[in-house]
């Protein structure tokens, strides 16, 4: 038996091993003979000694390169178009991107937003057009082509080659924690949705503007985040933790370099076609305005209740069921609750014993804003993947949690096929609780982050790194002057001290 100074890391204390240091893994490691022993732990040997072909990075890079090729075979069935039967609800295999290049009018040459309203942010439609033009130009060469087939291929491998960079930046991120990336590579969620929409682009580039800001570069961290704010709002969300962290580390010049160069490459990405286009590139924000309450959300829950245990009057209408039929009421209330939920997270930030990580923060804030939210896709569960293998890499909880996912992925497609076929494939409370075991194991993450925030003693990452490897200019930086006045001060007590006689 070797001498750890740090359980988990290995004799060299430059890798941690998940089958000693994760109390989850390590009791499942039981069934193979136990935690990694001594000899096996050479594939993370330290440059100078002895190494195998087959590293940890390797591994893992081959696992997630495996994943997607599982994901295109499990897709497969719903490539050619002809989604006859509702083939593509009962093979799991539907996907925006093939279903959208004719919906947008692709498949005719209409370039996106100047010929064609797009429902998604601009850098997406873009990313549509820039692939979807060439391949309709090629058909038109070559009418035997099939254009819907070419097009969802070169998709996938696009979005593939994001999500094994997403990966290769995780793994730079955590060069000490190599096995944290599986949880990403193995994660059931990139199996099963990573194609059905474009996330993994501002997936891809939100990971190397958080790479960007670990190397101390805010200027390009703030462009690259913003680009994929252009692509899906949810990364600009990040910003928001930078700033507050920033405030208590006293990096404020850093944080807002980055929040300006976010709202520059915002800017210069939406307007040449917001000038020129202005109502089909406003089609995203009317959408988004005028969307009633969604499959899956706590709102459609509450739907659900309100038919349980509300009226038997129809005329009745139960608060969530009044808040369905009042859209402006129900995105107030919704983006009110964000904002509480965002200044909880900022005091959190700033009140906590020890300055939270990057990783911690941003997750509590996108989760709060998919929990609060009036639609949560199925595939929005990526947005919190890289996040939650950065913020809580422990494998009990993050596997518990895509087992729900994996229930409300088969509830969803059951729910499709009962709409398309106007003949329930299960009753409905059945789909609600698929997605109350979601919204619960999301909320069960959030609060699991809260307490090791809180308890930084419980936190996997420091057990292995001194601060933030997240963090870039916050990384080791001391707590503002501000701030360690404020832990001085005197704590008044709970009662008047009776005076000295």
């Amino acid at each position: 038996m070797s001498t750890q100074s740090t359980p988990g890391l290995d004799d060299a204390g430059t890798s941690d091993h998940p089958s000693r240091s994760d109390a989850f893994v390590r009791g499942i490691s039981g069934l193979i003979g136990g935690p990694l022993g001594d000899h096996a732990v050479a594939i993370d040997r330290p440059a100078g000694r002895e190494r195998r072909f087959w590293t940890a990075a390797r591994i893992v890079l081959a696992l997630t390169c495996l994943a997607l090729a599982l994901h295109w075979v499990q897709k497969s069935p719903c490539q050619d178009g002809a989604w006859q039967n509702n083939v593509q609800y009962t093979r799991f295999c539907y996907t925006d991107v093939l279903a959208l290049y004719y919906a947008e009018g692709l498949n005719e040459g209409k370039v996106p937003y100047r010929d064609h309203p797009v429902e998604y942010p601009v850098l997406t439609g873009y990313f549509m057009g820039a692939l979807g033009l060439p391949v309709h130009a090629l058909g038109v060469d070559d009418p035997g082509i099939n254009q819907g087939m070419w097009f969802y291929n070169l998709n996938a491998l696009v979005l593939g080659a994001l999500a094994v960079a997403t990966v290769a930046v995780i793994l730079t991120l955590r060069k000490r924690r190599p096995w944290d990336a599986a949880l990403f590579a193995l994660a059931p969620a990139l199996l099963l949705t990573a194609t059905v929409n474009w996330d993994l682009l501002a997936i891809g580039l939100a990971a190397f503007g958080l790479l960007a800001w670990a190397r101390r570069r805010p200027l390009l961290a703030g462009a690259l985040l913003g680009l994929a704010g252009a692509a899906k709002l949810w990364p600009l969300f990040v910003l928001g933790p930078i700033l507050v962290l920033a405030v208590r580390a006293n990096r404020l010049r850093a944080a807002l370099t980055a929040v300006v160069a976010a709202v520059v490459a915002v800017v210069a990405v939406n307007l040449p076609v917001a000038l020129p286009y202005r109502e089909n590139w406003d089609r995203f924000f009317e959408l988004n305005s005028t969307r009633p309450i969604d499959w899956g959300t706590l709102w459609y829950i509450g739907r659900y209740l309100d038919g349980k245990v509300g009226s038997a009057d129809p005329a009745d209408l139960g608060p969530f069921e009044w808040l369905n039929a009042n859209i402006p009421t129900l995105n107030l209330l919704s983006y009110a609750l964000f904002g509480l939920a965002c200044l909880g997270v900022a005091a959190l930030a700033l009140l906590a014993p020890r300055r939270p990580r990057l990783a911690q923060v941003a997750f509590l804030v996108v989760a709060a804003f998919l929990i609060f939210s009036k639609v949560w896709s199925q595939q929005f569960v990526l947005w919190l993947l890289p996040l939650a293998v950065l913020a809580r890499p422990k494998w009990g909880a993050f596997l518990a949690w895509q087992l729900a996912e994996v229930c409300y992925f088969a509830a969803f497609y059951g729910e499709l096929l009962g709409a398309a076929t106007s003949r329930p494939v299960f009753p409905e409370g059945v789909f609600v609780l698929a997605a109350t075991l979601r919204l619960t194991t999301v909320v069960v993450l959030c609060v699991l982050i809260v307490r090791e925030i809180l308890q930084p003693e419980q936190d996997a990452v420091r057990a292995t790194y001194a601060d933030d490897p997240d963090g870039g200019v916050l990384d080791g930086a001391p707590d503002a002057p501000w701030w360690n006045r404020w832990r001085r001060s005197p704590v008044l007590p709970a009662e008047p001290v009776p005076a000295a006689r």
